[in-house]
């Protein structure tokens, strides 16, 4: 139990959050991406094993997005951005692609193995963040069963890697010919379900995992979770206000070279095992 309360791991925890928190608001991304790597070279020091650390990583970034989530939702809900309409549509499909992913491939999936998917996934988004790429708006949204099955890739993707989604849905949606601003609101209000969903999994799934360090819920690693979602939410507005003066197509393309390091260290992370 002391050394849940090290000053050093506070600290470190705290940094991570901050910086996500700031880069969340500034760059309109989630911060999964940032976290995943970090917490498992944190629980890696603290003599985690490799594979554990990568699943414990992953559960408790996305636990994480069920605050972060709240106040992104609340800001973008007073413009009157979010398509609460595909919400409703999307959300049954998310709930039952996140279960899927986080009850039963998930635990099934070893940890390197997973670090490999984040790897990959973490190079593509990466990519569509230096090309600065938007889709052209050429469709409509599909139907029900459409965006049921939409619904459930998101979801099921977001809790293999621990990501609210946003790097799937919000393509999707501009390519259904919704306007970027209303795709990245509707985006953080699917952030949730996707987050409470996964989460309820992850806890699940991992009851009967053996050598948790303490301060565990199943996969989900608590001091890195309140601790982290409290500093990103101190952060975030401060982001999404210098997002204002600073400028962030350029500040992407770096940000997307962060992302190529990271994704190569978990792709090696991956490869060991």
């Amino acid at each position: 139990m002391n050394s849940l309360l090290d000053p050093l791991l506070i600290a470190e925890l705290a940094a991570l959050g901050l910086g996500t928190g700031f880069l969340a608001g500034l760059l309109g991304i989630g911060g999964g991406m940032l976290m995943v790597p970090f917490i498992t070279i944190i629980m890696g020091h603290r003599g985690v094993a490799s594979d554990l650390a990568v699943k414990m990583a992953i559960a408790t970034s996305m636990a994480t997005i069920i605050f972060t989530s709240v106040s992104s939702v609340r800001a973008h809900h007073k413009r009157g951005a979010v398509r609460w309409d595909i919400v409703r549509r999307l959300a049954p499909g998310i709930v039952i692609g996140s279960l899927l992913g986080s009850l039963g491939v998930f635990s099934l999936l070893k940890g390197t193995v997973l670090a490999i998917v984040f790897a990959l996934f973490v190079g593509f988004s990466a990519t569509q963040m230096f090309l600065d790429r938007k889709p052209k708006p050429t469709r409509q949204m599909p139907g029900t069963a459409g965006q049921l099955s939409a619904g459930g890739a998101i979801g099921f993707i977001s809790g293999l890697v621990g990501a609210g989604g946003g790097f799937v849905s919000v393509p999707f949606m501009t390519w259904c010919n919704i306007s970027i601003h209303n795709a990245v609101a509707t985006s953080a209000a699917l952030g949730f379900p996707i987050a409470v969903a996964n989460v309820l999994g992850y806890v699940v799934s991992g009851q009967s995992v053996q050598g948790l360090p303490d301060g565990s819920f199943g996969y989900i690693w608590l001091p890195a979770l309140v601790v982290i979602a409290l500093c990103s939410v101190l952060t975030a507005p401060l982001g999404a206000k210098a997002a204002h003066n600073l400028p962030v197509k350029k500040l992407k393309r770096v940000f997307a070279s962060i992302l190529y390091l990271l994704a190569a260290y978990m792709l090696w992370k991956g490869l060991q095992g």
